[in-house]
């Protein structure tokens, strides 16, 4: 426009170029307009020209003439001059300038020559056609204005009506009431019409009004009155008013508009004759009162569900009143007569969709289809739209299809030809028609139908265009399943049928997407339609009175009203039942069997509600206490392993939530996997396995299923396979076991900070369980491409995955064994030879070819140091091989047969059974017989190949320049220890493999070493076990005792299995010879001193254990001792330490730790029915190690003295100390301890130190006697404040005197010893400084155990108690630390040693109290030399000196001893065998030992008293003075010891006095 502006040099040089310049625009404007520009362009260029005239910048004539040249460009050139004159009008008279105003004048007076005064008259002002004197006055002008338009507008002309002359009327309905077959057409009738309203001068709305009343009657002829109403009719609106007053005649009460009335409406909007906004205002109810109808029954509606829902127990009386309510307002609820939605459905019928459309648009979402009639209407025109579509792509093969008429308009919406077209009308529709296609089943099949067609064509489909289209396509499929399929089978009354086909779209869809459409369709959709609040809350009544019935009884009638009720709103029941089965897991059984009835659908909507259910995040996982997991979760975890095994349910959704929670580090739907597992495919995993059932486990397939589980679950070939296709198909197999493996230790370091210990065990053993279990499916179940193809390799899984080495060979093992088997079947198809020694030699070079990489993959996964010990090949052969590989179950193969050959008889006995299901059953059996003998017969074979490979590859295992402690310790660290706690069968195959390795005879591998490494310190690996762990654990301990014990019982075994292996060779070192050193077989007697030794270290860690008051270290200890109940305890003394220990804890624990409480008294029980198979101390071994040559013969040193061979010292070939004799010193002796002539075997270290010699002994000893009298005078010095300190003084002096009167004895003695004699003290001397050197309290254990038992014992300092003789862990240790060593086992000595029980009947010929206050005796002074040699290594010199005299005392005291011992042994030999027969065994000393019981002060005093009063001699009663003062002493320091207890003294003497009279 700004182009159009009249520059200024224009208007300057008007006259000269701006006048051409102009007419030259506007011509060319002109011609512009004439090629379809713009009339305002023309106009605006007149307009600028004017108005520089009304400012006065041109002359009016010259403009006047411009103007009078331009009329002549157009016709309407005029016209649009004098608009422009009118908006100048408009202006002008607002200025306030008048000259401008009076310019405007002039040029229009000027106009009027060429300008018609009509056009001014008719768009000018009145005021400014008066100045121009074009009209006299304005006032009059506009008084006739009004009176033309009121007689035009107003003024109504007389018309001949109806009731005045009805002639007219009566032709003009024949005319229209003819037959319209012919020629006759709506212009001939026309013309009719017109000259009866000439002739008869009808009113011409009322012709109009009898023309649609006329088409009411006859709405079939809709071509012919359409066309005569578009051709008679002037204006849409005049046509409206007459359809709207004929609506407003049928809205008075109880009217019903007729249907022909809503056609014709329908009709004439169909043809655009009528606006529907114009119609729609004349109907009736209003848009509001819709809007609050809508409101009003959907919050009836949920009252209603309300009201269902709420469990109320109603009287007779109160029901019939809601009945009689419900009635009438039924009969209220009646509506009115709604023409807006007759008008919709008529538009539907004769296919008008947009303006239907538009009606919709104006009401609540699903209101107008709720009527049926509308929405029947609403899939007729659907059926017209996807007939051609259906017939082509989705009409099933051999199916005709009911013929669709289509409608004659033109104007329908256009059916659909392909996928594509849906998108134009038939989506919308769907969409409008919501769950009301519930009303017409077989256009929801057709519509499923059509999206089976496009799955399967989206499946296809290529090329990013059209995979973009079928994308956009896919997402209207699945809204249109959202909003409309699934929201319609909901109103579908148990349409079976409906939901098959539903299920055949949707198993096309992946599972994410169909769980995304059954949440919407519970969680949402059931809230958007009164109808569906409704369905929901009548459902879920419905599903109440089913589930309260439900019982085993009648599964069968309530499996079928459940399928009815589920093949509609699965949702909602399945939620109902999945709330009931949480709190009532009794359910469970009867629930599944009554899910038979349910459609392939439900099966999967049951699938995602038990996934919703398990991650609802409202519900917490752990119990309220915090150590357990929720019932409700294990209840939903049952359900899904017995629902999954017995329906075809996916199992997609299932293992990728539990793969999910694994990756967010949450285990506890572990449980869920475990059980879907186990029941589908039959693995159970279970610690209570009986022996004959882990025997079973150790053999084939076949073997395990028949032998193996608790439960014969049988038929799992098919569930089983579902599970592995689901694990493959969706790449589930590997994350999870990675997942696994690894959430095991995120269990315990990422879960468990929070979490109670007890609750975290309980997931790292369901953690492991379910790696066991699930790693054994893949293993059985995976053919060998395909697990070979998703594992690993180890190195890999270690190093990149980060998984435990235990959990990788787990994993890797079935791996390995398949491509041996492969490359061995490959080898023997490339040569044919069928000899045995040919078939080994394959398997030898096939397990070469497959475990070679392996070997050196390992070598990563340790660093070097560990190679120095153990080979490689070593290594990976132990975690390899299973117990399949190892032995062979002949018994239970022959036992399983045997039960099928009695079920065999007894199916032929029973006559009951048809003669055609014994056949079955008897077939069934038979061939159940035969795969297990010819399975049988395969794993001998493989187990001779594999048993001569291992005798092929035994001397490459071990190093032969490392020490065989250093091997042992690698070996059990990360060998044996790892996986015997691995699960049952693992622990099994860890103690047969040990066994294996020594029968094998392999080089440098010690087995006495490694089983006395097993059993010397079971503390620590007892307390850091799981429960889980614990039963593995202890049935490892079991094998290994039963190999023990089987060596033990009989010396023809031990000397053939045993007898010359290396693994029993020792180093014998004759005491009578300096340091010459052999080679030499552990002959039988030091081997049953071992198995002893190991037995009461056995005990010694299990009291320790049992007095923590630790619950895992409780727990645990328990659990072992159950499961190596069999073989140990043997010994009765150690036997009864244990249940005086359990007795213990059964009473402390029964109120506050219940489980605790049961375990202990299980094996309490257990425990006394053992006791009849223990025996003895010296049956279970002999205490005088057998006469070797080397050993010079005993003397006899006095009276009563027995004799006995000395000692020779027993040494492992690579220097580590084994104890043959360990026990006997530890032991109650029940023989008089000559120490001139016995001395017990003992292991010395390494290094090979010898003995000190025996004046260090000596010196040690003044030392000590010293530093006893300095502790006395302190004591003396101290003022005792009560009775008890005051006794203890007392005692204390009373000791400190015969002390001395014993070593007084000793040396007169000593002086008459002969000179041989005194030589061999000397030879025994260095033999007992040997055992002090090599230690007489504790084993030796690794530092950190030494540290953690000195806290655990700190509280017993005091304590002066020793045990003699105990028992070293082979642990190389240095001389450096000997003193600190010493120093530490004395402290360590303060803990109670079970094998000083003084309850053990003996065979001896000693008094029971004298021999144990002499054994007690001895053993003080045993301790004693390692404190003596410390002092001695200070001041040698002393020590030489005083070495004599100690000496002679020595011997004096040992002979008076033994005089003293045979005197009481006459005279007590009736009280003796009394004890030996068990009728006096409360009369013993009382003893710190764990096996001892407590015994009162007063019982002590009462004993001793006794005891006196029987003595006669002056010797006897010197010895009798002498013991009881020692036994006092004893009693002395566990007063003492009590007293400075923290947890009190008088609780504990109490509990000791109650225990006695327990007993």
């Amino acid at each position: 426009m700004a182009t159009l502006i009249l520059p200024g040099e224009w208007v300057k040089n008007w006259e000269k170029t701006g006048k051409h310049e102009f007419v030259q625009l506007c011509k060319g404007l002109t011609e512009k307009i004439d090629h379809g520009c713009r009339i305002k362009d023309i106009q605006t260029a007149l307009y600028e020209l004017c108005w520089q005239v009304v400012q006065g910048n041109l002359k009016l004539d010259l403009i006047v003439n411009v103007l009078g040249e331009m009329m002549d460009l157009r016709d309407d050139m005029p016209s649009i001059l004098v608009d422009v004159f009118s908006i100048l009008d408009v202006e002008t008279v607002a200025l306030e300038e008048k000259h401008k105003r009076d310019h405007y004048i002039q040029l229009v007076g000027a106009c009027l020559v060429f300008v018609p005064e009509v056009i001014l008259k008719e768009r000018l002002d009145p005021e400014t056609l008066e100045s121009l004197g074009l009209i006299k006055q304005a006032f009059q002008f506009n008084q006739k204005i009004v009176k033309i338009k009121t007689k035009l507008f107003y003024k109504q002309q007389k018309f001949n009506l109806l009731r005045e002359e009805n002639e007219g009327y009566a032709k003009l309905i024949t005319e229209l009431g003819q037959d319209l077959s012919g020629s006759i057409t709506s212009h001939i009738v026309l013309e009719s019409i017109k000259s009866l309203i000439g002739c008869f001068n009808l009113d011409p709305n009322r012709v109009l009004d009898i023309i649609l009343e006329v088409y009411e009657s006859r709405s079939d002829q809709d071509e012919f009155f359409l066309s005569l109403i578009k051709s008679y009719m002037c204006e849409p609106l005049t046509l409206c008013h007459i359809l709207g007053f004929k609506f407003k005649f049928y809205q008075e009460p109880n009217e019903e508009t007729p249907k022909s009335l809503y056609h014709i409406a329908a009709a004439l909007l169909h043809h655009n004759l009528i606006d529907l906004e114009d119609l729609y205002v004349h109907l009736l109810p209003l848009d509001a009162t819709i809007v609050e109808e809508h409101k009003r029954v959907l919050s009836e509606a949920k009252q209603i569900a309300r009201r269902l829902v709420m469990v109320v127990v109603p009287s007779e009386k109160s029901e019939d009143k809601e009945k009689e309510k419900d009635k009438e307002e039924e009969k209220a609820e009646q509506p009115p007569d709604n023409q807006k939605l007759g008008l919709l459905e008529a538009l539907l019928r004769i296919g008008d969709w947009q303006h239907a459309q538009c009606v919709m648009d104006q009401l609540p979402s699903f209101y107008a289809t709720s009527h049926k009639s509308i929405a029947l209407a609403l899939c007729q025109l659907l059926h017209l739209t996807v007939d051609p579509l259906y017939r082509g792509s989705g009409l099933p093969k051999g199916a005709r299809g009911r013929v669709i008429h289509p409608l004659k308009s033109k104007r329908v919406p256009q059916p659909a030809e392909s996928f594509e077209d849906l998108r134009r009308d038939t989506f919308s529709m769907l969409g409008y028609l919501g769950p009301h296609l519930a009303h017409d089943p077989i256009l929801f099949a057709k519509i499923v139908r059509l999206g089976k067609a496009f799955m399967k064509e989206y499946q296809c489909s290529e090329g990013s265009d059209v995979k973009d289209k079928m994308e956009t396509l896919l997402s209207c499929f699945l809204s249109i399943a959202d909003q409309v399929l699934l929201p319609s089978l909901s109103l579908m009354d148990c349409n079976a049928c409906m939901s098959e086909e539903m299920w055949g779209l949707f198993k096309l869809f992946p599972y994410h997407h169909r769980y995304r459409l059954y949440g919407q369709w519970k969680n949402e959709t059931y809230s958007s339609h009164p109808m569906l609040v409704k369905v929901k809350a009548q459902t879920v009544e419905r599903a109440r009175y089913i589930m309260k019935r439900l019982t085993k009884e009648n599964v069968k009638q309530s499996g079928r009203q459940v399928g009815k009720l589920s093949h509609s709103n699965p949702t909602i029941f399945f939620d109902y039942m999945l709330s009931q089965i949480q709190w009532y897991d009794n359910l469970i059984a009867p629930v599944v069997d009554s899910l038979k009835y349910l459609t392939s659908l439900n099966y999967d909507v049951l699938a995602y509600c038990i996934i919703e259910a398990l991650a609802n995040p409202e519900k917490e996982k752990m119990k309220h206490d915090d150590t357990t997991i929720s019932s409700w979760l294990q209840s939903l975890a049952i359900l899904c392993g017995a629902v999954f095994r017995k329906y075809p349910i996916e199992l997609a959704g299932l293992l990728q939530y539990v793969t999910n929670q694994l990756k967010a580090g949450k285990s506890f739907d572990l449980l869920i996997l475990k059980e879907v597992v186990q029941k589908m495919a039959g693995i159970e995993i279970t610690d209570e396995m009986t022996s004959e059932q882990l025997e079973a486990m150790t053999g084939g397939e076949q073997l395990k299923a028949e032998g193996g589980y608790f439960g014969q679950i049988r038929n799992t070939k098919k569930s089983s396979q579902r599970l592995k296709d689901a694990l493959l198909d969706h790449e589930f197999a590997l994350p999870l076991c990675v997942l696994i493996s690894q959430q095991r230790n995120g269990v315990v370091f990422l879960e468990g900070g929070e979490k109670h210990l007890k609750l975290v065990g309980h997931l790292y053993d369901q953690c492991h369980d379910t790696l066991v279990q699930f790693g054994g499916f893949l293993a059985s179940n995976l053919s060998t491409e395909d697990y070979i193809k998703r594992v690993p390799s180890i190195d890999i899984l270690c190093n990149q995955f980060h998984i435990p080495h235990d959990a990788a060979f787990f994993l890797s093992r079935p791996m390995y064994a398949h491509q041996i088997l492969s490359k061995y079947d490959e080898l023997k198809k490339a040569e044919k030879g069928n000899r045995q020694q040919q078939k080994v030699q394959k398997y030898v070079a096939a397990c070469e070819h497959v475990m070679t990489p392996v070997h050196e993959a390992v070598v990563s996964l340790h660093p070097p140091r560990v190679w120095e010990d153990l080979r490689p090949q070593f290594y990976a052969t132990f975690w390899s091989l299973t117990m399949y590989d190892l032995a062979v179950p002949h018994a239970a193969y022959e036992r399983e047969i045997n039960k099928l050959q009695a079920q065999i008889k007894a199916i032929e006995d029973n006559p009951e059974i048809p003669m055609n299901k014994k056949k079955k059953e008897k077939e069934r059996c038979t061939a159940l017989q035969e795969k297990l003998q010819e399975e049988e017969k395969k794993q001998l074979e493989h187990v001779q190949r594999v048993l001569h490979r291992l005798k092929l590859e035994k001397d490459k295992w071990l190093m032969t320049k490392s020490t065989k402690n250093e091997t042992i310790t690698k070996f059990l660290q990360l060998c044996l220890f790892p996986r015997c706690i691995f699960s049952s069968i693992d622990a099994v195959y860890c103690a047969r493999f040990v066994e294996l390795v020594h029968q094998q005879m392999t080089p440098n591998f010690c087995t006495l070493l490694c089983y006395d490494r097993v059993f010397s310190a079971i503390i620590y690996t007892v307390a850091s076990c799981t429960e889980n762990e614990s039963h593995h654990y202890g049935r490892f301990l079991c094998c290994m005792l039963e190999t023990v014990t089987r060596w033990h019982s009989d010396r023809a075994v031990y000397e053939k299995e045993c007898g010359n292996y290396p693994g029993f060779l020792t180093i014998l070192r004759a005491s009578g010879f300096d340091g010459g050193q052999q080679a030499n077989p552990l002959d039988y007697e030091n081997f049953r001193h071992v198995v002893h030794k190991w037995h009461y270290m056995l005990t010694k860690a299990s009291v320790h254990c049992l007095e923590t008051g630790d619950y895992t270290h409780i727990r645990n200890i328990l659990i072992v001792l159950i499961k190596i109940l069999p073989c140990y305890p043997k010994v009765l003394n150690l036997g009864q330490a244990l249940e005086y220990r359990v007795h213990k804890i059964c009473t402390k624990e029964k109120d506050k730790r219940p489980d605790l409480y049961a375990l202990a008294m299980g094996y309490s029980g257990r425990l006394k029915s053992q006791k009849v198979n223990m025996v003895p101390e010296n049956e279970f071994h002999h205490k005088e190690p057998p006469v070797r040559n080397a050993t010079p013969a005993s003397q006899q040193n006095g009276p009563g003295s027995t004799g006995k061979p000395a000692t020779t010292t027993i040494k492992t070939e690579d220097g580590v100390s084994e104890d043959g004799d360990r026990g006997k010193d530890k032991s109650q002796t029940t023989k008089p301890v000559n120490k001139a002539n016995s001395a017990a075997a003992k292991v010395t270290t390494s290094n090979g130190n010898g003995a000190l010699n025996s004046a260090k002994a000596l010196k040690e000893r003044d030392d000590k006697e010293k530093s006893g009298k300095e502790k006395k005078e302190k004591k003396e010095k101290t003022p005792g404040n009560t009775p008890d300190t005051k006794a203890d003084a007392r005692r204390e002096k009373l000791r400190e005197e015969r002390a001395g009167k014993d070593e007084r004895a000793v040396r007169e003695g000593k002086e008459k010893t002969p000179k041989s004699d005194r030589e061999k003290v000397k030879a025994e001397e260095k033999n007992k400084e040997d055992k002090a050197k090599a230690g007489n309290g504790e084993p030796m254990e690794p530092c950190r155990e030494r540290d953690a038992i000195k806290e655990s014992k700190s509280k017993e300092k005091g304590d002066r108690t020793t045990v003699a003789g105990s028992l070293k862990l082979p642990v190389p240790r240095s001389e450096s630390a000997e003193s600190e060593r010493d120093h530490k086992r004395r402290k360590l000595d303060s803990h109670s040693s079970p094998s000083h029980s003084s309850s053990v009947k003996d065979n001896s010929n000693d008094p029971k109290e004298s021999t144990s206050k002499h054994h007690i005796n001895y053993n003080s002074v045993a301790r004693s030399k390692s404190r003596e040699r410390e002092l001695e290594k200070k001041d040698p010199e002393n020590a030489l000196g005083r070495c004599k005299e100690k000496k002679e005392e020595k011997e004096r005291k040992d002979r008076k001893r033994d005089h003293a011992v045979a005197e009481r042994e006459s005279s007590q030999e009736p009280k003796r065998r009394k004890d030996e027969n068990g009728t006096n065994s409360s009369k013993t000393s009382q003893s710190v030992s764990p096996c001892d019981s407590p015994v009162s002060v007063e019982k002590e005093k009462s004993k001793r008293s006794k005891s006196s009063s029987k003595e006669k001699g002056d010797s006897v009663k010197l010895e009798r003075t002498s013991t009881g003062g020692k036994k006092e002493s004893r009693h002395d320091k566990s007063e003492k010891k009590e007293k400075r207890d923290s947890s009190g003294g008088k609780e504990e003497k109490k509990h000791h006095k109650s225990s006695d009279k327990h007993r």
